[in-house]
């Protein structure tokens, strides 16, 4: 199964350190992490997994291995800019957002468009014409977002 953990580039400690545990609990269930490969949220949840012997993959916005961060594995580069969103998505079977910004939001807009799953820890909510929208499945620990995509992702209900 192919996890994608979608943030910022930047993040304070406190997101990195969620990011970190969902990382390592996606490794514990043998799912493999994509990600955009490179800092902040990206680089905690790859390092994470790594501290569990999970798989990393970082498909990087340009031309670059080496600007995927120390934990990833597999770097894919794609010269595509942020335009490199709609692979992550494609990718995933699941997304998992943490907090996050534009960029952020731009891969949940497009893994919803696909069809994938979305679970929110401590990231975007969404409203169509004022009212709450419950497209992304709401988490509040690492451990509980890493369950409901895993179980999304398998299809089960909610």
């Amino acid at each position: 199964m192919f996890v994608a953990v979608i943030g910022a580039a930047g993040c304070d400690e406190e997101v990195a350190a969620l990011a970190r545990e969902v990382g390592r609990q996606i490794a514990r269930r043998g799912a493999i992490l994509v990600c955009g490969g490179r800092g902040g949220v990206m680089e905690a949840a790859c390092q994470g997994a790594k501290a569990e012997g999970g798989l990393t993959v970082g498909i990087l916005p340009g031309i670059d291995r080496r600007e995927a961060n120390p934990y990833v594995d597999v770097a894919i580069v794609t010269g595509m800019g942020e335009a490199r969103n709609a692979i992550i998505a494609r990718t995933a079977d699941v997304v998992i957002a943490i907090h996050g910004g534009y960029g952020t939001l731009s891969e949940i807009g497009l893994a919803l468009k696909m069809g994938k799953p979305v679970v929110g820890l401590h990231t975007w909510e969404l409203r169509r014409d004022g009212q709450p929208v419950a497209a992304i499945i709401p988490a509040d620990t690492p451990v509980q977002a890493v369950e409901l995509a895993m179980s999304r992702a398998r299809g089960e209900p909610g």
